[in-house]
């Protein structure tokens, strides 16, 4: 059981119509075939009992839903530019307009990433500090920007796009490659963490030329994870000491003094590194004012629950907002590659929607 999107047809989602007072509207969908099949019903008072009682407690609320989305890697746009016009046009419409699932977050990387086809940054010139030799790549000019464009065209709720940087030139990296595993040369407050700083700014000014305004963007994806991957993977490292020390010397007050009004994620790695991550970085009431939130991968959610990470982070920090920024169903299962109607892989990421809630506020005294 599989959605269909062809140049001549893709399923569409009814749009969301809310019932009277009283009422509720469900979405069904099941092994025997049902997809978001709609019914609607009517909560009765006193009613005889039955197999299902349902309490709601409109007085308690966790938390408010940035919302969905998915990532425009140089991999997910090659493929959606490979399909004939028409099938892209209702690929995009199944995405973003009211007629599909109303995807409005967005994931651009900054430069390459590990789903490219080559390596590059957008300066490649060695110890260009000032960035004057800063240019897009035909990645951003030719795909992403363009496919940015025709995704708000048709959606009708604004997106938020956010920014995440896999790797810096390979002259500001201590390995000297774009891929492999390296940290920023020196120290936060030198030369070239000041340059990275700067080069998060150009990448912001170059876009806005492209009438594309970002959001958010992350320090850094996966900087500690980084550490495990393969050899030809491109990556900064960074400790949480060492990210915090860059953004209250460099990246905070860089973005701050922009003009774009971004704001700045940390960590951007699995939850198994919370809450110590957030205190590393967030305890310092200087990268504090400069932060608004914590980016969370979820490849190794199994081995930390919630309660221990999201939930305990959220109780220390409960003005950062958490979003997860990555995730990929099928990791670290038999059956890696793409898995048509999987339906195991629909209810592993319906289980972490669900249980990613951080805990109701206290009530007062």
């Amino acid at each position: 059981m599989v959605c269909v999107c062809s140049a001549a047809y893709c399923d569409a989602v009814e749009p969301l119509v809310l019932p009277s007072e009283g009422g509720f509207v469900k979405y069904e969908s099941s092994k025997a075939g049902k997809r978001l099949q709609r019914s609607e019903g009517s909560f009765q008072r006193n009613a005889p009992s039955s197999d299902l009682l349902l309490t709601l407690d409109v007085s308690t609320r966790f938390q408010r839903v940035k919302g969905f989305g998915g990532s425009l890697s140089d991999a997910a746009a090659l493929n959606i530019l490979g399909l004939p016009q028409l099938a892209q046009e209702m690929l995009l419409r199944s995405y973003f307009s009211d007629s599909g699932i109303e995807y409005n977050l967005i994931r651009v990387p900054m430069g390459c990433s590990d789903f490219s086809t080559r390596p590059y940054s957008y300066d490649d010139v060695p110890d260009d500090f000032e960035l004057r030799h800063f240019v897009l790549a035909e990645e951003d000019l030719k795909m992403k920007i363009p496919l940015l464009h025709r995704a708000a065209a048709v959606a009708k709720r604004p997106l938020s796009i956010y920014g995440s940087p896999w790797t810096a030139p390979a002259w500001m990296k201590s390995n000297g490659d774009i891929r492999g595993k390296g940290t920023l040369k020196g120290q936060a407050g030198g030369k070239y963490h000041r340059a990275w700083a700067k080069y998060f700014v150009r990448f912001l000014d170059e876009y806005a030329k492209h009438n594309v305004t970002f959001w958010a963007l992350t320090a850094q994806n996966e900087p500690i994870a980084a550490l495990f991957a393969h050899p030809l993977f491109p990556t900064v490292s960074f400790t949480a000491e060492q990210q915090r020390d860059f953004v209250v010397l460099d990246l905070g007050p860089a973005l701050r003094r922009s003009r774009h009004g971004a704001k700045l994620l940390i960590m951007d790695d699995q939850r198994i590194q919370l809450p110590g991550w957030a205190q590393a970085v967030l305890g310092n009431a200087t990268a504090a004012r400069y932060v608004a939130g914590i980016g969370v991968h979820w490849y190794l959610d199994s081995i930390v629950p919630a309660r221990c990470s999201l939930a305990a982070t959220h109780r220390l920090f409960p003005h950062h907002l958490l979003l997860y920024t990555e995730a990929c169903s099928g990791f670290l299962t038999l059956r890696f590659p793409v898995s048509l109607g999987c339906w195991e892989r629909g209810v592993s990421y319906s289980h972490s929607i669900l249980s990613v809630r951080p805990p109701p506020p206290p009530l007062p005294p």
